[in-house]
């Protein structure tokens, strides 16, 4: 009978040694180093689409309020808090929601936001939503550093709003 000493082929343990794990570490650190600016810049993007789309819930939210409840609902856009909120037409006065929807929501700090009446040129900060399904007529312009535009817009007084993104902006 034979002994054997020592580590063979069958025995000897698999796994990586310190260097190899080293040498991946430095190589996953300089990808990432190199994509951060870009991955920066895809945050701020989705920032600005995750804000069109909370307002544009908001705004079907508020349709369907009126229509259901039969009272005027207002859309409220402060742009220089960057601030929107719902409020309700109740015995002549708009009175701010006492529910979850009705809390004031804030956009992301590089955001800015403006209406545009194309209707009316007077200059209003919300949006009414009556009772009959009909709606102003407006677009929210949605804008981040950069030139990404989001618009919530709402074509006609009887049509639902919709986001048209900076690409669909651009056209083909």
């Amino acid at each position: 009978m034979t002994l054997i000493i020592g580590p063979n082929a069958r025995t000897r343990a698999k796994g990586f040694t310190l260097l190899e794990l080293v040498m991946v570490l430095v190589l996953v650190s300089t990808v990432l180093a190199m994509a951060a600016p870009s991955l920066r810049g895809f945050v701020r993007g989705r920032q600005i689409a995750e804000a069109a789309a909370q307002v544009l819930s908001l705004t079907h939210l508020a349709r369907s309020q009126a229509a259901s409840q039969g009272y005027v609902y207002r859309l409220n856009i402060d742009a220089e808090a960057k601030t929107y909120w719902l409020t309700m037409q109740r015995a002549g006065t708009f009175v701010e929601l006492d529910y979850e929807h009705g809390r004031r929501f804030r956009l992301p700090e590089e955001v800015s936001v403006t209406l545009e009446f194309p209707v009316t040129n007077a200059p209003t900060t919300y949006i009414q939503f009556y009772p009959d399904g009909r709606s102003d007529q407006v677009t929210i312009k949605l804008a981040g550093q950069g030139k990404k535009v989001f618009e919530v817009t709402c074509l006609s007084a009887t049509e639902r709003f919709c986001v048209i993104s900076p690409s669909e902006a651009a056209g083909p």
